[in-house]
């Protein structure tokens, strides 16, 4: 496999960027005209001496803003451990530096805009979770990587990466295009891993874990739902458990995703907007597509819905039930489990009802083993897709109760675990597990809702606790928080970043530029005056009783009215996307 270079120096003249490889025996240069924008292959021989140079530790890529091409550089990475002998690193700090020298050139109007879709990029950036390696394949799982062909293996990094889950696919366009510049780049992941070492009965092993964050309709919590025409599933993640030991290696593969077909759930000020399935779009032609692709990817599939079968949530789990149902000759099952229903006053053990219910399909599936000599012993013919509303907080919990049953089986059969032993009762190792799946939850929840996890404290302990409760209560005012008046600028962000929306500097006014109409201005000043009004009326009282109390009437329903009147029309008053029109759904 061709590897990409590790180390960076970047030397900086008004005229060009040089990126030096640092690498011991590399004497190669890529260089980028900072006027024409420009990417060639140079020798160190080429570089200026008077550059202003700085060490850098990889290239995200190249973007284009109002005031023109920016280079976008891994500053700081921190090792995550070592997988199979090559190092993993997460990125921790990046820079967005400008082509341009100055923007005096820009319009007040452009620098505000240029202002705001730096911040957009930042706002990514400094999303918590960037994955990368310079020698290994991060994209792939371990049975994808045993069932490639020679051809593949001497692939780049950049040629040969699932383009779902490589993020900073849109950012290296012009470098991926030239295949001489490949080993300046690597694709990126967004996500959550995990390495760490164990031991149990005196065998230590290596237990690793690892989501990739699908880069295909990507977005937050209730801005993106369902699928789109192509059958990419909102908030799909790849979960994969890694076990290594004495150079064998046992893998198994999760899949959780939104519902796949097309609703939406916009928010509206109420603290849980209800869904809308569309009446204009044919579900199957996406439903098919979709699960057409999960099929030939990770082969047969068991669908685990644990929406609620009442309420608001019931119509779409019927809708999921019916389309499944009309997926004829397929090899996809369907299992729907009323999370909170069965779980409801702490009967959290009641969970193992579902484990134990797919647990012979579990073990049709398998997992994927490799002996240590590189023969495959066993391959996964299957996996569970889970998916709650979010995909996030119900999801994991059941992902890591079917994930500890796999390793159970791995363990065993790698002799780490004795005939009859449980690792439920391997106290050190099930602490590094339980703590890992939470972590895992949060990074996935913090990534799409834009808080931690909810649920975590069963992950984590293996039971609901009081605590835990009120926890969840402050994450779901966060979550309430953030989905109302801040996801339409995390939305754009997204879409910025991923390409989905490409800024033209030849444009005059952008999508930015959204008038708010009257209502938006007016109303909130009135329910604050009158409110306010109201509190003084009774701080303050009038000279009888009854005066008092009709200056407190009328302002109350001034302020209950203006409050209504803002709920009704409550889409105009949350922070919506601006810069891509998505799916009209409702």
């Amino acid at each position: 496999m061709a590897t990409a270079y590790e180390r960076f120096n970047l030397h900086a003249t008004p005229e060009k960027f040089y990126i030096e490889a640092c690498d011991d025996g590399a004497n190669d240069v890529l260089v980028i005209d900072r006027v024409s924008t420009e990417i060639t292959l140079a020798g160190i021989k080429d570089i200026p001496p008077s550059g202003v140079t700085r060490p850098i530790c990889g290239i995200m890529g190249t973007i284009r803003l109002v005031a023109g091409m920016y280079l976008i550089v891994i500053t700081r990475k921190r090792k995550v451990g070592d997988l199979f002998g090559h190092t993993v690193w997460k990125a921790v700090e990046f820079d967005v530096i400008s082509y341009k020298k100055t923007i005096l050139h820009l319009t007040e109007f452009q620098m505000q805009d240029n202002k705001t879709f730096l911040a957009m990029i930042n706002s990514v950036l400094n999303t918590d979770g960037f994955y990368f390696s310079t020698d290994y394949d991060l994209t792939h799982t371990q049975q994808r990587l045993a069932n490639t062909s020679p051809d593949f293996q001497e692939m780049s990094l950049l040629e040969r990466a699932d383009q779902r889950f490589m993020w900073n696919g849109n950012l290296l366009r012009e470098i991926i295009a030239q295949p001489e510049l490949h080993k300046f780049a690597f694709p990126v992941i967004h996500g959550f891993i995990v390495m760490k070492p164990c031991c149990i009965n005196g065998k230590v092993f290596e237990w690793i874990l690892i989501s990739r964050r699908s880069c295909f309709r990507a977005g937050v919590r209730y801005y993106v739902r369902g699928i789109d025409s192509e059958g990419h599933a909102a908030n799909f993640v790849e979960t994969e458990q890694i076990v290594l030991y004495n150079n064998a290696r046992a893998s198994f593969v999760q899949t959780r995703g939104s519902m796949p077909f097309f609703w939406s759930q916009r928010p509206n000020l109420r603290y849980k907007p209800k869904p809308q399935i569309s009446s204009e779009i044919n579900h199957m032609d996406g439903f098919k597509r979709h699960f057409e692709s999960q099929v030939l990817i990770y082969g047969k599939q068991v669908i685990l819905n644990l929406v609620n079968q009442k309420g608001s949530e019931l119509p779409l789990e019927q809708a999921f039930a019916k389309m499944v149902n009309g997926m004829e000759n397929r090899p996809i099952k369907y299992i729907a489990f009323d999370f909170h229903r069965e779980c409801s006053k702490m009967r959290w053990h009641r969970l193992q009802i579902l484990v134990d219910a797919v647990s012979e399909m579990q073990d049709e599936f398998g997992y994927f083993m490799l002996s240590s000599d590189g023969k495959v012993l066993s391959e996964q013919s299957g996996t569970f897709r889970s998916n709650c509303m979010d995909c996030l907080d119900r999801t994991n919990v059941i992902q890591s109760l079917l994930a500890r049953r796999s390793i159970q089986n791995q363990l065993q059969r790698m002799s780490v675990l004795h005939v009859g032993q449980r690792i439920e009762e391997q106290a050190d190792f099930e602490k590094i597990y339980k703590n890992a799946w939470a972590d895992n939850a949060n990074a996935c929840a913090k990534q799409y809702a834009g808080t931690g996890a909810l649920k975590t404290d069963f992950t984590r302990t293996g039971q609901r606790t009081h605590w835990g409760l009120i926890m969840d209560g402050w994450n779901s005012v966060i979550r309430y928080y953030k989905n109302n008046f801040s996801d339409g600028f995390r939305q754009d962000s997204i879409d910025l970043f991923l390409g989905n929306y490409t800024v033209d500097e030849t444009d005059g006014l952008t999508p930015l530029h959204v008038q708010k109409d009257w209502k938006f201005l007016l109303l909130p000043v009135v329910m604050v005056v009158a409110f306010s009004m109201c509190i003084i009326c009774l701080l303050m009282a009038g000279d009888t009783w009854t005066e008092t109390l009709a200056y407190v009437v009328f302002w109350g329903m001034a302020s209950a009215v203006t409050a209504a009147i803002i709920v009704v029309n409550g889409r105009e008053f949350v922070d919506a996307p601006k810069l891509v029109q998505k799916e009209k759904m409702d």
